[in-house]
């Protein structure tokens, strides 16, 4: 079982993206259900409508699902699972004060050591929790900390060792009686039975913490692992929601194909893909996710425009019309004449609205543009440019630049572009329509 578990507090990230579809790729080769989780246990920071918007993302990338649920739905489960623990004498009452945390912390930093729980709160009986509850005095739930090294074989990084005191004895049940975030995954992970993590690096030290949750709830099916290396930006930062292309909303806008993102993000730290460009069904039959590199991967968005070019060039003539509000082949080899100066459907988009949108007269070949926009509207229907231009020139009387500028800028509505004689076989039946 594998799964995609992202937090509705902001735009969907590229590298969130890229754990989704490498989960979903990945559950598809084992022939595992893929679910998603909405980890939504953060009310503070949690953004209405964005829960909707990730579905809606995953919908636009072809990454179906078995089920989806709302992390907050399990709340009764997680506040169960964490009593459990104390009563088995594997977590513990705490109520230290956070200025008696932030006294430790700042010990632990004049000292120039990590900080770690002092241990205060360690031998309080379990028996006065209901009397805490009762009497209103604010206390976390601890779990102990764990007794020996703990391994994680990720596929990825290799093999990581932890130590106990890295693990620390953490916070698994807030005051509010809300879950953290590691007790919360680690419950749900092991309650949807999900054996399959593929995540973010970020996601390093909670692995063990993960780990050890689910150990001291008695669970024993062991989960493998592989933990994504960070995506930089092109200054070799990690990507932030400073970077416009961090976010897959924002690429989507900027006219990026889902086929084209999914083809450039599974190359990202790739060296032994066996082909450049394909489609996600295609990598389902040779991607190894072992071959992803150990070592950052730098974003490239020339990169991406380039694969995005060559997937508009595969794409459906007529599919390709329609995001252009046609239904016509004709429409869709004509955006493809203009592939040598854009890469994306919104500049594709741009094109296409020139040769359609009313034309400006005012400039240097008005007088020009207005004789031949009279004489194509007074003019038989011509299949061939030649012939067509043959009429129109001995008709005007025009030669030379002085013909084929206003032409270019009464079909086309550009100085520049694609050789005329290509695009007027494409736009003859709306030749009334752009010459006005």
């Amino acid at each position: 079982m594998l799964r995609f578990a992202p937090s509705p507090t902001g735009d969907m990230h590229i590298g969130n993206l890229r754990v989704a579809i490498l989960n979903y790729l990945v559950a598809q080769q084992r022939k595992e259900p893929f679910i998603i989780r909405i980890e939504d246990t953060d009310k503070l920071r949690n953004i209405e409508g964005k829960d909707t918007e990730i579905m809606q993302i995953l919908e636009k990338f072809s990454l179906p699902h078995e089920s989806v649920f709302h992390q907050s739905e399990h709340l009764h489960i997680h506040q169960t699972l964490a009593i459990r623990l104390l009563e088995n004498d594997k977590a513990f009452i705490c109520t230290c004060t956070p200025e008696q945390l932030e006294a430790d912390r700042e010990a632990s930093k004049a000292k120039k050591i990590a900080y770690r729980y002092s241990g205060r709160c360690e031998h309080i009986d379990k028996s006065q929790h209901n009397a805490l509850k009762a009497s209103g005095e604010p206390f976390v739930l601890r779990i102990k900390k764990p007794n020996s090294d703990i391994v994680n074989h990720d596929l990825i990084k290799g093999d990581i060792k932890t130590a106990p005191n890295e693990v620390d004895a953490f916070v698994i049940l807030r005051a509010d009686g809300t879950p953290t975030y590691n007790f919360a995954c680690a419950c749900d992970d092991m309650l949807s039975g999900v054996d399959f993590i593929i995540r973010g690096e970020d996601h390093l030290s909670n692995t063990p913490k993960q780990k050890h949750i689910q150990t001291q709830l008695g669970y024993e099916q062991e989960s493998t692992y592989a933990h994504l290396p960070i995506i930089l930006n092109t200054s070799g930062k990690k990507m932030s929601k400073r970077d416009d292309a961090s976010s897959v909303k924002w690429l989507l806008e900027e006219g990026f194909l889902p086929d084209a993102i999914i083809n450039y993000l599974l190359l990202l730290g790739n060296s032994k893909a066996p082909k450049e460009i394909f489609t996600l069904p295609e990598a389902i039959a040779w991607f190894d996710i072992e071959n992803i590199s150990k070592s950052a991967a730098k974003f490239d968005i020339d990169k991406l425009r380039f694969i995005n070019r060559e997937h508009l060039k595969k794409m459906d003539d007529k599919a390709l019309s329609l995001l252009f509000d046609f239904a016509d082949e004709n429409i869709g080899k004509l955006a493809k004449l203009y592939l040598e100066e854009a890469s994306t459907t919104k500049e594709l988009k741009s094109k296409i609205d020139a040769i359609f949108k009313a034309k400006d007269f005012q400039n240097e070949w008005e007088k020009e543009m207005m004789l031949i926009k009279e004489l194509i509207q007074n003019a038989p229907m011509i299949d061939n440019f030649d012939d067509f231009k043959t009429h129109i020139m001995k008709e005007s009387g025009l030669k030379g630049k002085s013909f084929f500028k206003p032409l270019r800028l009464l079909l086309t509505g550009a100085a520049h572009g694609p050789e005329l004689s290509d695009i007027y076989p494409l736009i003859k039946s709306y030749l009334l329509e752009i010459a006005s």
